[in-house]
């Protein structure tokens, strides 16, 4: 059988003969559904019943490099446990491949993954009637609505955002570029930070078309982007140790797990292929715009 029809006929299974709610439900299959991705986009044509445990462990760095924590690989790596015993149960299988295969170990070397309401409490802590509040609620807006690395950030061009088609022309790794799909908020914010903050100021010869800029006219170092979200940390009392790099993991895992194609967060992200030295072709843009819409908390 393949994997569409053993998926289905799980969800069946957890629905009937586990009683699980439907988010429990959906939670788990979206797990198998991203094992699946990951065989399509490794070029893997992968049977359920002939996946092994190296399979999934590869599965688990793809994902981790993804950017997600080991909280959320330890869940979903539980989903595709759930699917196995399924198998099991129906007699398509005698073992299973993801019984050996342990959960990631949390590491303190890992950033933390902020939630929807932490990030909600951080853009809320800015004080928007200083032209310094104004820029940096727009910096963590475009942050976390496209999972910039800071060096991407600090190096946006006005000329690389194209306000009316809701997508940023990115410079990421090696000078490669990608287009990402940029939410309304941002987008809301980028307007108002160009057209009332930053059009005041005199710009530094060196910094000319670029985004965000110090109170001198120069393009804002890849340091102060530090500083400013520590500083907002440690106004709303949050416990956790976060930089910039949490906004692109917090993006990469609100998408991840509400649901997202896993192809398509790869793409956003600008990740190479874990199997290959090529960067994935392009989504249709009107596809990654209706990935933002559909899963990410701020779109």
């Amino acid at each position: 059988m393949n994997w569409n029809i053993l998926i289905t006929q799980f969800k069946q299974y957890l629905l009937l003969e586990c009683s699980l709610s439907v988010n429990s439900i959906e939670a788990y299959t979206h797990d198998v559904v991203k094992l699946q991705q990951y065989f399509a986009l490794s070029h893997k044509d992968i049977a359920p019943t002939k996946v092994t445990d190296d399979d999934i462990k590869d599965f688990l760095k793809f994902i981790a490099e993804l950017g997600l924590n080991a909280v959320s690989q330890a869940r979903i790596l539980s989903g595709i446990k759930a699917f196995y015993k399924f198998l099991i149960l129906e007699e398509l299988l005698l073992a299973s491949p993801a019984t050996l295969v342990e959960a990631p170990k949390l590491s303190r070397k890992l950033p933390d993954t902020l939630d929807v309401n932490e990030i909600n409490n951080l853009l809320e802590a800015i004080d928007l009637s200083t032209p310094e509040g104004t820029r940096n609620r727009t910096i963590l807006e475009t942050l976390y609505s496209c999972g910039l690395r800071v060096s991407e950030l600090v190096e946006l061009k006005i000329s690389n955002i194209y306000f009316n088609e809701g997508f940023l022309k990115v410079i990421g790794k090696g000078n490669k570029e990608r287009l990402v799909p940029i939410g309304q908020d941002a987008l809301k914010y980028l307007t108002i930070y160009i057209n009332e903050v930053r059009c005041h100021q005199t710009v530094a010869s060196d910094s000319a078309g670029i985004v965000f800029l110090n109170r001198r006219g120069h393009k804002l170092t890849r340091v102060m982007i530090f500083y400013i979200i520590k500083d907002l940390a440690k106004r709303i009392d949050l416990k956790k140790t976060i930089s910039p790099h949490t906004f692109r993991h917090s993006f990469a895992t609100h998408l991840i797990e509400g649901g997202a194609d896993l192809r398509a967060a790869q793409d956003m992200l600008g990740h190479e292929s874990i199997t290959t030295t090529e960067i994935y072709t392009h989504l249709d843009m009107g596809y990654l715009k209706t990935v933002i819409t559909a899963f990410h908390p701020r779109s």
